[in-house]
């Protein structure tokens, strides 16, 4: 249909200015909320990853995308009722204690909300006991902590402890990420995962809740 088309190229081109026009508009044309995210919103983002991996895009007109899309989404989410729209998978995520910088985990938050996850962010400066009591609370499938700073690093491989002590290690997939953070420390703490950005986040959690 041309308006699920027009929307997703909205989205693509991170149409701002426009996208929550179109989306009121797709919507008085009896299109239903989880038609324009499963048709439109989702594919939109995941054309978008693999123009980042391409090379055809870069993070700005990324971020300016998953933007669109949220805009998008804001107005669609408060429509669909429970159960109406079935998510990929549940990824509680946030920046670790100590660390104040967001905008690599809330790309990485938006991009996975694009992909049809539930996601909840905890935001930053998160103190292992917090992303403890909230794993206990919602039972994620997918853990992602991000850290910027070399000096915050170190907090993750406790929130990971944590969790063992909690007895709620085996209950979730535990991914790790930043600029300070590196594949070898993934695994000397133990962590099921890196990812080295937002698309690589997506493609790893999808091959998590396949599994």
């Amino acid at each position: 249909m041309a308006l699920l088309s027009e929307l997703k190229e909205m989205v693509i081109y991170g149409n701002m200015a426009g996208i929550e026009e179109k989306t009121k508009e797709c919507l008085k044309q009896g299109l239903q909320p989880s038609q324009l995210i499963s048709e439109a919103l989702i594919p939109a983002m995941d054309t978008v990853g693999e123009k980042y991996k391409n090379g055809e895009i870069f993070v700005p007109e990324m971020l300016v995308a998953a933007k669109s899309m949220q805009l998008s989404m804001g107005i669609l989410k408060p429509l669909i009722a429970a159960g109406d729209l079935k998510t990929a998978g549940t990824v509680l995520i946030g920046t670790v204690q100590g660390d104040l910088h967001d905008i690599g985990k809330n790309l990485v938050a938006m991009m996975l909300e694009g992909a049809g996850f539930q996601v909840v962010d905890l935001g930053t400066d998160v103190a292992p006991e917090v992303f403890v009591d909230k794993v206990r609370e919602i039972n994620p499938d997918i853990l992602g902590m991000s850290a910027l700073l070399t000096t915050t690093v170190p907090q993750m491989g406790v929130v990971v402890e944590a969790l063992k002590k909690a007895g709620l290690r085996e209950n979730v997939k535990v991914v790790v990420g930043g600029a300070a953070v590196t594949p070898e420390y993934a695994i000397q703490i133990g962590a099921d995962g890196y990812c080295p950005d937002a698309t690589g986040a997506v493609d790893w959690a999808r091959q998590v809740v396949q599994k």
